[in-house]
């Protein structure tokens, strides 16, 4: 654990019609010049160059509407109007429990729904989207699919044993429980060996991950055995501006609150 993983690495993504976010390092190397003053002059001409050249012009992005038109994208207005709906007079936001522990439902991603074949006409064209949620307090998630032309909540699904992809906030709140953790004395060392500061809160990392599925590693410790009916996550630590964090052995059990280590 205690390797600074120095090297590029990609955005990790799991897909279930959903994702999660992050993007790769470019590190430029400055090679030295044999060619005497060959290369000395080629670089005078390439400063010229750099300082003659013309500003380009960026073009103001297109303001966005307040809906979105047949298949386009959920606008963010859109997006905004689907969650409240979500919530709104029922026993969700009541009951159920986020990442924090707080009331309400744990949001991960809200997403146009697929048109139904059964629907015609002025039905088949009113826009809707799906709203997908985690309950902590019963480790389900639930799919509620929102008409925003009606303002009505048109189906409800809750599913217990399906691990959609980890929102930025799960995976903050993961970050947090490491640090917290025995387990996170090596994350916070290699933090220190980076920076020179203490690592006391995830807002100080970039953090990815991942959901653990127990069914892809040979022996599952005994604290993670209820993963996948709990929540449990695999995150991925970097150094803003700075180097990864090996902190792949470790899987956080969101649900309970704990951290395990894979042997």
């Amino acid at each position: 654990m205690r390797e600074l993983a120095r090297r590029h690495l990609g955005k990790l993504v799991a897909t279930v019609a959903l994702a999660v976010t992050g993007a790769a390092v470019a590190v430029g190397a400055s090679l030295p010049d044999d060619t005497g003053g060959a290369g000395d002059a080629a670089r005078a001409g390439a400063s010229q160059q750099d300082a003659v050249a013309p500003a380009g012009k960026v073009e103001a992005a297109p303001a966005e509407g307040e809906k979105g038109v047949g298949r386009d994208p959920l606008t963010d207005a859109e997006i905004d109007r689907a969650g409240q709906l979500a919530v709104a007079n029922n026993n969700l936001r009541r009951n159920a429990r986020d990442v924090e522990g707080d009331r309400g439902p744990q949001h991960l991603s809200t997403n146009l729904t697929e048109i139904d074949p059964g629907l015609t006409g002025a039905g088949a064209a009113q826009r809707r989207a799906d709203v997908v949620s985690y309950d902590y307090k019963s480790d389900s998630v639930v799919t509620k699919t929102v008409n925003l032309d009606t303002g009505k909540v048109e189906d409800t699904r809750t599913d217990q044993g399906v691990q959609p992809p980890p929102s930025q906030a799960e995976l903050a709140e993961a970050a947090q429980l490491l640090i917290a953790d025995r387990l996170g004395a090596d994350l916070k060392s290699d933090y220190k060996d980076a920076t020179g500061k203490q690592l006391t809160d995830a807002g100080q990392l970039q953090v990815s991950g991942m959901v653990f599925r127990k069914e892809t590693v040979v022996k599952v410790p005994v604290g993670l055995t209820d993963c996948g009916k709990h929540r449990c996550l695999r995150v991925v630590a970097k150094v803003k501006s700075g180097p990864w964090i090996d902190t792949r052995a470790l899987v956080v059990d969101l649900s309970e609150r704990t951290v395990g280590r894979l042997s």
